[in-house]
Order: structure tokens, then C-alpha cells, then sequence
């Protein structure tokens, strides 16, 4: 269904990276190879960003909506033996990891957009592609290490 539509492609990736398609020229625009070797590398920063949602879900769940999760008893629990000092002990807990689930987010995103970059002609190095090569080495180690702990 997307074979053939390039130029709608290209406008969608404009959009989602703050392009101006007025200002660049039809040899600035990318063509089909660019805009799938781009989809391409998008899917490693899509799986990683499903570590930090899954940072916030636990947050929400196990942080905020604690006392529904657990019905206890709270005697070996965090912040125990009584329901508000355990709410409030995972609650403590949960706050700083979901700060920065939401910093790996947005991590992530100018991750996005630097490698976007070399779809619009500019140049960006080989920075972008090793750091996404290494966050996807570590973000495959820590699902590992997560599986392993349960």
C-alpha cells in the first residue's frame, strides 16, 4: 500500500521533523531508497522507546495505583506495615524513574532527528548511527537482564 507514494512519505517525515518543504529544492527532497533506509532505522529507536513506556506504565501502576496492585498485607512491603507508608514508599520510588522515562524519551526523539538529518541532505556524521547502535546493544542487555530478574 505505501509502494508508489514517496511524496506522501516525504511530506509525513517533513512534518514529524519540522521541514519546510517550501524551501527545499526538489534535489534536497528525499527520494524512495532515503525515505525506506530512514523507516529502517527508525524501527531499533521504536523498540527502545518501548523501554521508557514501559518505565511509565509501571510507574502508574506500581507508583501511583500501588494499593490497588497489591492488597497486601504491607508487613514485608516497602514502607510498611501500613498501606499509606508502602503507597507512598513505591510512590517515592517510582517518581525519579518516571522523570527519566521521560527524558529517554525525549532523548530518543532528538536521536530521531539528528538522523533524520541526512534524509534532508545534511550532513550528520557517524555519531547518530553508533549512538543508536549502542543504545540498541544496551536497550537488548537490559530486556535481557529485566527477563532474567523476574
Amino acid at each position: 500500500m505505501a509502494v508508489g507514494h514517496a511524496d506522501r512519505a516525504c511530506e509525513w517525515w517533513a512534518r514529524a521533523g519540522e521541514q519546510d518543504l517550501a524551501t527545499q529544492t526538489s534535489s534536497g527532497r528525499p527520494g524512495a531508497v532515503r525515505l525506506l533506509a530512514h523507516a529502517l532505522l527508525c524501527v531499533p529507536l521504536g523498540l527502545l522507546a518501548l523501554i521508557p513506556v514501559g518505565i511509565e506504565i509501571l510507574f502508574v501502576l506500581r507508583g501511583v495505583l500501588y494499593p490497588l496492585v497489591d492488597q497486601g498485607p504491607y508487613n514485608h512491603s516497602w514502607g510498611g506495615p501500613s498501606v499509606g507508608g508502602a503507597w507512598l514508599a513505591h510512590f517515592g520510588v517510582a517518581v525519579p524513574l518516571a522523570v527519566a522515562g521521560v527524558g529517554a524519551l525525549w532523548l530518543l526523539g532528538r536521536l530521531h532527528s539528528r538522523l533524520a538529518g541526512w534524509m534532508w541532505g545534511r550532513k550528520v556524521g557517524l555519531g547518530p548511527f553508533i549512538t543508536t547502535a549502542a543504545a540498541s546493544v544496551g536497550g537488548v542487555a537490559f530486556v535481557i537482564a529485566w527477563i532474567h530478574q523476574l
